[in-house]
């Protein structure tokens, strides 16, 4: 994988993009034969024989008890549609998790406990777990006559990925260690508003490099992309973080796993598929052939409905579980 300065092999992109988000082909291009939509997975926590605590119970909790319930917490993912039978709601191709979840007007939909006490969390947005994209880059390579040549587009907009000039740095990490220098911390934390208005911008380095940091961009409607050259086979692994050349290294020597930004597009050279993690999408779109969204669609270890084009995708989709 690598950079590439001219993102001109991404312009075609943009002509399949519609300007308004009517439907989701603001970021998924039209033009393809068939789509598919892949749920992110949710998160569920329980306790054993027991409701998991609300908000105002754990309040109202004595912090003994309190603290002695994290013991007990069994925390697993929740597909979509184990989600569903739980709150009694339906999965279907347009499902909106608030609705799927029943949140209240007023209500906090990213977390909620269902009737059968157990507190199910809302999937990542813009991003999928490695072994999920790599049963799904599984079929891809399956598609397309340039498994070993392809592009990844980054949006630009996640922190610490650029470099920029300013007078705060582009990521802190704060590492809590059993002998914290305080002072230290203090210090960090401690700014003076009239120095800081006078004090020269400077080069605030990001996981990037400053030549990618200031080159050119993908643009497309509303996002801006850095593109990389990516072969297609290389998301099969599930280790693909570690080759990534926008892995997040500063981060591991501060004692944080491997990691590198989820990549909002990925396409072959033969264009035969586009897979979107659109940053504010709980699921992602693959637009393809009729067979490929098929056997993604098949495959167990992926939940997958097949959408048609001109889908609408948007917080108030859902009619069925209004």
């Amino acid at each position: 994988m690598e950079w590439i300065a001219d993102p001109s092999p991404g312009a075609w992109l943009r002509e399949r993009l519609d300007q308004g988000c009517a439907t989701m082909h603001c970021v998924v291009p039209r033009g393809f034969p068939a789509y598919a939509r892949v749920f992110h997975p949710a998160y569920v926590r329980s306790l054993p024989g027991r409701a998991v605590p609300t908000p105002q119970e754990y309040a109202r909790m004595p912090d003994a008890e309190s603290a002695a319930l994290h013991g007990d917490y069994v925390d697993e993912t929740a597909t979509w549609a184990e989600t569903a039978e739980a709150f009694g709601t339906q999965l279907h191709p347009l499902v909106q998790w608030q609705r799927l979840v029943r949140t209240p007007a007023d209500g906090d939909w990213r977390t909620r406990i269902a009737p059968d006490g157990r507190e199910f969390t809302s999937p990542e947005e813009g991003s999928m777990p490695p072994e999920l994209l790599a049963a799904i880059a599984r079929h891809l390579v399956a598609h397309t006559s340039t498994p070993d040549a392809g592009f990844a587009a980054l949006w630009e907009g996640r922190g610490g990925l650029l470099g920029h000039f300013g007078q705060t740095p582009s990521r802190t990490f704060l590492m809590f260690g059993d002998e914290p220098d305080h002072e230290q911390m203090l210090e960090r934390s401690i700014h003076n508003p009239f120095e800081d208005a006078f004090r020269k911008p400077s080069w605030q380095p990001g996981i990037l490099s400053e030549e990618i940091s200031k080159g050119a961009r993908l643009e497309l409607p509303g996002r801006d992309h850095v593109l990389f050259s990516a072969p297609p086979r290389a998301f099969a692994d599930p280790d693909w973080v570690l080759d990534a050349p926008w892995r997040d290294v500063e981060a591991e020597e501060h004692g944080f796993s491997p990691s590198a930004q989820h990549p909002s597009l990925i396409w072959p050279e033969d264009r035969a598929w586009v897979l979107v993690s659109e940053i504010d999408y709980d699921s992602t779109i693959v637009a393809g052939s009729a067979d490929l969204i098929r056997v993604i669609c098949d495959d167990p270890a992926v939940e997958a409905l097949p959408v048609t084009e001109n889908a609408d995708l948007t917080w108030d989709a859902d009619e069925v579980n209004r």
